[in-house]
């Protein structure tokens, strides 16, 4: 079955994480990606690790399946034009390159534009291409100057970076759904366009209601802990064994949290009433919601609560929520069969269901440079690189 964008092909010359993802992305439904790397050690991440699997990274594992890899210089004049002549062929360039390093090697957006009217070329970078041009974009900075760390941890702790690169993920959407939007365009008009994308940009508006705070009422949000600035209860919750999260986020959630909890006078009392008078009363709404939640387990409380229809949950390690996933049959993990792999390889399912297209499990993430003969006959003229394997839930 052909993928939903099975007609495309993505010339793919980012590396880390945000570009890697959304080709990834893209992949997974159909597109034809192909990733150019540099000559001897390739993608930076496939030397991040432990942890490794067969002795390949699992972070360059995690992002970069159902992608072909070509290992060329772009400073050797052969090679860029070797890398012009994909561009040539492809809908889509995806590149996170410092702004000017794609036109010194003739790999520019105005360059491969002038050949391709119709390309939709993608850059991603850290800070733009104005002032910002020459800042280096890593997701910890960018967590550092674009609020992310403000607003998280205590309130009197060391300001703490998010588990996971988390700026990196949001532009890698949202740089996913730039190129879709600008090939929607091309296939109306015939125009191609460029598609930039920051990591700066992207956070401020993954900020959401923080950001939307500052922006609209001049508010400076700062770190709250497990606390929601605005709703209330909606944080962590000791229990007899372990930390349970309850989010009631409204009044006839709060109510049910109280019957449950044999507190219904908690919901009568006026301080408790509302949720902007619980967000004001918020220290002894915390207080008497602890002491009732002292006399059981956290499990025994997930099932009291959730039968009440009341959102919560014990936190879950990465081993306790794909169990989770798994059980409520969203199918978290594929393993990958591709037969140039001895074994099969272990991969997190892409979250986006599909009923008439759903996305495909082809070929593993690639070695460095393994594809260089397939990719070259694709130059040649070849219509399409054969497939090599499938997945299936694991």
């Amino acid at each position: 079955m052909p993928g939903a964008l099975g007609d495309l092909v993505i010339v793919d010359f980012s590396r880390i994480l945000a570009g890697p993802y959304a080709t990834m992305l893209l992949a997974d439904f159909g597109a034809e990606v192909i990733k150019v790397e540099r000559p001897g050690g390739g993608d930076d991440t496939r030397s991040w690790g432990p942890p490794f699997a067969d002795g390949e990274s699992t972070y360059f594992l995690g992002v970069n399946r159902n992608k072909r890899s070509i290992a060329l210089d772009l400073s050797d004049p052969a090679d860029a034009a070797t890398a012009r002549a994909l561009a040539a062929r492809a809908d889509a360039v995806v590149e996170n390159f410092r702004p000017g390093t794609m036109e010194r090697y003739g790999l520019g957006h105005e360059e491969l534009r002038a050949a391709d009217p119709g390309l939709v070329y993608c850059s991603i970078t850290g800070f733009g291409t104005d002032g910002g041009a020459e800042l280096p974009g890593y997701d910890l900075i960018m967590q550092a100057v674009g609020g992310l760390m403000s607003v998280t941890g205590a309130p009197d702790g060391e300001r703490m970076k998010v588990g996971v690169a988390l700026v990196d993920v949001v532009t890698g959407l949202h740089a996913a759904l730039g190129v879709l939007a600008a090939l929607r365009h091309r296939d109306a008009t015939g125009e191609g366009q460029r598609v930039e994308v920051s990591l700066l940009s992207s956070l401020l508006s993954g900020l959401v209601n923080h950001a939307s705070a500052y922006v609209a009422a001049g508010v400076v949000p700062a770190a709250m802990g497990n606390e929601h600035p605005s709703v209330a209860p909606y944080e962590l919750f000791e229990t007899a064994d372990r930390p349970l999260v309850i989010a009631a986020g409204n009044d006839r959630q709060f109510r049910a949290l109280c019957g449950a909890l044999g507190r219904s006078d908690l919901a009568a009392d006026e301080r408790f009433a509302t949720n902007s008078s619980r967000v004001a009363h918020r220290r002894p709404l915390r207080s008497a919601l602890t002491a009732a939640l002292a006399g059981r387990t956290a499990d025994d409380w997930f099932a009291v609560l959730t039968a009440a229809g009341v959102p919560c949950g014990p936190i879950n390690d990465l081993a306790g929520a794909f169990d989770l996933a798994a059980r409520l049959g969203l199918d978290p993990r594929v393993d990958l069969r591709d037969p140039r792999r001895p074994h099969p390889v272990g991969q997190v399912a892409n979250p986006i269901r599909l009923s008439a297209t759903p996305p495909r499990y082809r070929t593993a993430p690639p070695r460095l440079d393994e594809d260089a003969a397939a990719v070259r006959a694709r130059i040649a003229g070849e219509p399409s690189l054969p497939e090599s394997g499938e997945g299936r839930p694991g």
